[in-house]
Parts: structure tokens; C-alpha cells; sequence
């Protein structure tokens, strides 16, 4: 047995890695520690450490002493990465103007309108901490809760406990645009299984052509005869099964039945002649281009047809060099579907049982990079504070939580830890952060380490 279905043995969630637990990776749901607030999980994930200055963090105060040196009361001691540290450290201003959106009166900078009019769906969370200061172990312990690389990642954490309630696809998938500068890589194990049973493993839909490889029929091979095939070989596969019980025998029979009913429901699913022009429209896209705007569309697609977990991952926002141009090229990219998507989930009644999450890694420091004046600066990687925001199911609307420093340098009210998030977004799920593990090497691991708090403020 697996993941929730052991909850009501003393708490305790322990895997046997027995083909019994096939059952939850095949839809059947098992009951949560708490009611839910929402079912799936779209994360909108910022590769490369979005700027809070230049998107929902305001600081009059960096316009005051825009080109004047940084107080050295602020950064003495303080992490910074190599790029910095030991450089003359100056003030650079907001590269755009912030107003205040919607009836909420949410501080939005000018560049993200689109997100701007739905600020009373969203809640701002503006005192995210981390631990990491370089891009891949950030990704690392965002998606992880661990700085060690090979730990389960948050989506395969999710489908372990509650399971997939899609038949015909996994629960865990992945996409991945590109574009707005700074574009570096993502490693596919941010959406790896660790040490959790294989088939708990994100899979990484293409945004462009076949979205899997491999999973069309064959030519000259039909329907028929490809079942004939899968049946032959996992009744071998079975039979081994049951003299070893290995998991990842268990992975292997479950991963060749979803491939072969994939063939049919991927198609379905990236065959957008039944989306209206206006939808498109919202959403920037005619579909299937590789854009953040057609990952966007195809993830409520893949929300209503039962997938748990859908991160778009959009590589762009390592801005040390050229803030100001590469923030309006970026932001031209992501704010109208990001906004579009919040507004097609609502309007299908769907907004309320999904949550959805907004952010990257870690933020941007307040000083320029370089230092001097000529029109390229950037910013380097700040972990002591950054902004997210999140919308849907669970979460409390319009509102803003948390409050930095007048440099935005440190927070200064309501911190909220990479644990924090995972343990909050996990309640809203229904789980118990803490009863949520899996033994591994003689000891029980789960997400949040041993870490984490309900952030309750900003449940709705």
C-alpha cells in the first residue's frame, strides 16, 4: 500500500512498493488528512530569479537614493554570490513605475497590467526566504526542500499522496518556453522522482511537434496489435513481479499501460480545434508554438482532464545585466497568459479547486550590477527576500502578506521559508506536511525536511 491509503495506520505514510499501490497511481484517491481546499496544483514557475523591485515589491525609498551607495549597516555580512561580493555595492532605482490594481489596491509594477487586473484574485506573498544563491541548487531547493540533489520533487511528492485522477495521462507533467533574457538551464531532475517509486516521476510534455516521444502508433501497427504486445509483456513483467515485488517492475507495467492509452488522449488533449478564438485570443496563442502563452492554455487542458500537478517552468529571468530592457520583453511574455489563465480557470468554475502559484527561485538585489552608470545594469541573486503570488482554491484573494525592508533587502514582517510554502500549499491540498514520508535508508523523509509551518494568514 502507499502513500494516503497507510494515513489511518498511525499516522503514517510507509510504501511497501508492492504492485498493490499501482491502484493509486491509476486514480484511486485516498482520503486526505483535511478537507481539501483544492485538487490540482498549476505552478508557474520563473526560472531565473524574477526582480520583486520591478514586479510587486515597491521601494520609493531606491528612487531616493537611486546611484548612492548601498548602507553598509544592510549588507555587512550578508550572502551574496560571487558576482557582488567585494564590488562597490550601489543603489539602482525601480526600472518601472508601480500603481495600485483592483479594489484591493494590490501594488503591481506598471509592466504586468494583465496581472494587475486580476490583483483581487491573487495574494501576494512579499517575504519569501531561501537558502540557495546560485540558480540550479535554488531550483534544487524550491522543488525539493533539499539542497542535496536527488530528493523527490514537490509534484511527485503530491501524486505519492493523493494519487493521479486522470486515467490516460500521468499526474505529474512538465513543460518548459524560453525567452526575455538570462536564459539558463533546467535540469530534468527538478521534476525527478528521487527515491519515491518511479512512476511518481514528472513527464515533460514537448511544446512543439510530438508532446512525448515515442508514444504515437507505429507504422503499419494498429491498436490491436500494440495491446497484444503490452499484454504479452507484462504478464511477464507480472509474473517477475511477483516473484521479486520490485517497484520498479510495479513502475514498468504502469508506465506501458498509461503509454498506450496516452496514444489515444495526448492527441485529443494538443488538438486545439475545439478551443474558441476568444480563448486563444485571451491567452496570446493560436496553440503548440512553444510559447509560455500555449503552455499556459494547455494547462488548463491538462487541469481538466485530471492531472495533480502542472509546472511551466519559463526560462528568462537571470537579469545581471540589462533590467530594464530585458524586464518589458520578458513581462510582454508572461503577463497576459498568466493573467488569462486565472481568468479561463475562474470562468469554468475550475479557479476554486485549483491553486495556482507564481514565482522562481529567489529574488534580485537592490544594487546595480555593475555598479556604474551606462544604461546595462542588472541585478544579481538575492535570497533574503522575493515575491510570489498565488490564486485559486484555499487561498484568501486580494490580500498581501508580508512586508521587506525600504530597500526590499530583508523581510521585516511575516517571513516565509521555502518549507513554509511547501507545508501551506500541502494543507491546502488536505495534507499534513508532516505526516506526508516515505522511508528511505532507515529513516522517514518528506518534503518540508524537518521544517515548515501553516502559514494560516493567507488561507482563505
Amino acid at each position: 500500500m502507499t502513500a494516503l491509503a497507510c494515513l489511518l495506520n498511525g499516522g503514517k505514510i510507509i510504501s511497501s512498493g508492492t504492485a498493490a499501490g499501482l491502484d493509486n497511481w491509476r486514480g484511486v484517491i485516498h482520503p486526505p488528512h483535511f478537507v481539501p481546499k483544492a485538487r490540482r496544483i498549476i505552478y508557474l514557475y520563473m526560472a531565473g530569479g524574477p526582480s520583486h523591485l520591478e514586479t510587486f515589491d515597491y521601494k520609493p525609498k531606491l528612487v531616493e537614493m537611486d546611484g548612492k551607495p548601498m548602507p553598509e549597516s544592510l549588507t555587512r555580512g550578508k550572502q551574496m554570490s560571487t558576482m557582488t561580493s567585494g564590488q562597490r555595492l550601489v543603489v539602482m532605482r525601480p526600472q518601472y513605475a508601480f500603481e495600485r490594481f483592483g479594489e484591493s489596491g494590490q501594488e503591481i509594477c506598471t509592466l504586468f497590467p494583465h496581472i494587475g487586473s486580476i490583483a483581487d484574485d491573487i495574494c501576494i506573498v512579499r517575504s519569501m526566504q531561501t537558502e540557495q544563491i546560485n540558480h540550479d541548487p535554488a531550483h534544487t531547493f524550491m522543488n525539493t526542500g533539499s539542497i542535496l540533489p536527488g530528493r523527490p520533487s514537490f509534484g511527485s511528492w503530491l501524486v505519492y499522496g493523493l494519487g493521479s485522477e486522470s486515467q490516460d495521462l500521468p499526474g505529474f507533467v512538465v513543460m518548459t518556453s524560453i525567452g526575455g533574457g538570462g536564459n539558463q538551464p533546467i535540469a530534468a531532475r527538478q521534476w525527478h522522482s528521487g527515491f519515491l517509486p518511479g512512476r511518481f516521476q514528472g513527464v515533460q510534455f514537448q511544446s512543439t511537434g510530438s508532446p512525448v516521444n515515442y508514444v504515437e502508433f507505429p507504422a503499419g501497427i494498429s491498436a490491436e496489435d500494440q495491446q497484444d504486445l503490452l499484454s504479452s509483456v507484462n504478464r511477464l513483467n507480472r509474473l517477475k513481479q511477483d516473484a521479486v515485488d520490485d517497484p520498479e517492475i510495479a513502475t514498468r507495467i504502469a508506465q506501458y499501460e498509461l503509454a498506450f492509452r496516452m496514444q489515444t488522449s495526448v492527441p485529443e488533449l494538443t488538438d486545439l480545434s475545439d478551443e474558441p478564438n476568444y480563448i486563444k485570443e485571451m491567452y496570446g496563442t493560436e496553440g503548440a508554438d512553444g510559447s509560455f502563452a500555449a503552455n499556459c492554455l494547455m494547462a488548463r487542458r491538462l487541469a481538466e482532464r485530471g492531472v495533480r500537478f502542472i509546472q511551466l517552468y519559463h526560462r528568462g529571468w537571470d537579469h545581471h545585466g540589462q533590467i530594464r530592457q530585458n524586464m518589458k520583453e520578458i513581462a510582454s511574455i508572461v503577463d497576459r497568459p498568466s493573467a488569462a489563465l486565472i481568468k479561463d480557470l475562474k470562468q469554468r468554475g475550475m479557479l476554486e479547486d485549483t491553486l495556482v502559484i507564481w514565482g522562481g527561485e529567489f529574488g534580485r538585489t537592490p544594487m546595480a550590477q555593475p555598479a556604474s552608470k551606462e544604461g546595462n545594469e542588472g541585478r544579481d541573486h538575492h535570497i533574503s527576500c522575493f515575491s510570489i503570488w498565488m490564486a485559486g482554491g484555499g487561498v484568501r484573494p486580494g490580500f498581501s502578506y508580508g512586508l521587506t525592508d525600504d530597500f526590499g533587502f530583508e523581510v521585516v514582517k511575516d517571513p516565509v521559508h521555502v518549507h513554509d510554502l511547501h507545508a501551506t500549499t500541502l494543507r491546502i491540498m488536505g495534507i499534513d506536511h508532516k505526516e506526508l514520508t516515505y522511508r528511505h535508508q532507515g529513516r522517514d523523509f518528506r518534503l518540508t525536511d524537518v521544517g515548515g509551518r501553516i502559514i494560516e494568514e493567507i488561507l482563505a
